[in-house]
């Protein structure tokens, strides 16, 4: 497998959910799915950060290393604790508007997550490591927004006909 291209396609799918997430975090109207929005913003960046310099080791020839990945390991705190504070908390305005951004969110990082998981598959050494640690980060964010979704549709259920 080469790797090199499987790192250039995946920066290149990062980069568009990075964008996503930017330009949407200012369309939702509650606001804890904004700051999450602009957050996952920012821990997509880590992971074009984290890709790009992967890119770069392989193009001296030098082998990949998960040595600036085990700083991102932490990342799921975020969606955690994401989760945690909103979740918990009384919905005081309709997230009804959202839905479909929610489910476009939730979609996208699973989709990223399946991607990275089938290049793990095929890859050996720190490349499979590497590629296991973008799921699992991946696969955080997918939990948090599929939360979101389901919140916002369990109260867009409970609404009486004309909102």
């Amino acid at each position: 497998m080469d790797m090199l291209k499987v790192y250039q396609y995946a920066l290149q799918r990062e980069y568009e959910g990075k964008r996503f997430f930017e330009e949407n975090a200012g369309r939702l109207s509650h606001a804890a799915a904004v700051g999450a929005f602009k957050n996952l913003a920012k821990e997509e960046q880590k992971h074009i950060d984290f890709i790009q310099n992967q890119i770069e080791q392989i193009k001296q020839g030098i082998p990949p290393s998960l040595a600036l990945g085990k700083d991102l390991e932490n990342e799921g705190f975020f969606s955690q604790r994401a989760a945690t504070e909103a979740l918990d908390s009384t919905v005081l305005e309709s997230m009804v508007p959202d839905l479909p951004v929610l489910r476009m969110a939730y979609l996208i990082e699973r989709d990223f997550a399946e991607f990275y998981e089938k290049a793990a598959d095929r890859a050996e050494g720190e490349a499979k490591e590497a590629l296991k640690m973008l799921a699992n980060w991946e696969r955080s964010h997918e939990s948090l927004f599929r939360q979101y979704h389901d919140k916002a549709f369990e109260e867009y259920a409970g609404m009486p006909w004309g909102g």
